[in-house]
């Protein structure tokens, strides 16, 4: 799930400089200005993760299951010619809730916004067992690739958005309408 976080500020991390740090990146959530950390998870706007970035939060700290049967999936759309990349991956609950608000701005309400975006309580994103795929056809390959490792799309209305929930026989769940079930 992608909100439209962008980077405010060039500055990709804290730098102290004569004994006086840069201020923290500003992410900045469609039209309001929060500040946020790489370290939260969020990604900087124009960047590009793929799930070999592991070094990146967002990916190193994905369930180590979930980050393995993504980055095969990746090696077997390449081969298919497939570019899969990471648009969200583990987010901190800080950065969930932000997003979460931000949702209720942009859509009127708590209800509205749930249905594209968890609280940090229910979000897999938090305990690192979702991702948002990007990358030219990288999310219709998935949808119909997925399940051989495990992964599925679970809501109708984000056809990015895939957890490690396949059945032993490679049967993905059917699909929620939504964020809100």
């Amino acid at each position: 799930m992608m909100v439209g976080a962008t980077v405010a500020s060039g500055v990709a991390a804290l730098v102290t400089l004569f004994g006086t740090s840069a201020p923290a990146p500003q992410i900045r959530l469609v039209d309001d200005t929060v500040p946020m950390t790489q370290g939260d998870g969020s990604l900087s706007d124009g960047q590009v993760l793929t799930p070999f970035d592991v070094q990146n939060p967002a990916i190193g700290r994905l369930d180590p299951r979930l980050l393995a049967a993504v980055q095969n999936a990746a090696n077997a759309a390449a081969a298919d010619g497939v570019t899969m990349t990471i648009n969200s991956g583990w987010r901190s609950t800080d950065f969930q809730q932000s997003l979460l608000d931000q949702a209720v701005q942009t859509y009127g309400s708590l209800a509205a916004a749930r249905q594209y975006v968890q609280t940090p309580t229910a979000s897999r994103h938090v305990t690192g067992e979702a991702v948002d795929i990007g990358g030219p056809q990288a999310d219709h390959w998935l949808i119909a690739n997925g399940a051989r490792f495990g992964l599925c799309q679970i809501y109708a209305n984000e056809l990015w958005h895939f957890e490690l929930v396949a059945d032993p026989a490679g049967t993905c769940p059917p699909l929620q309408p939504n964020a809100a079930g």
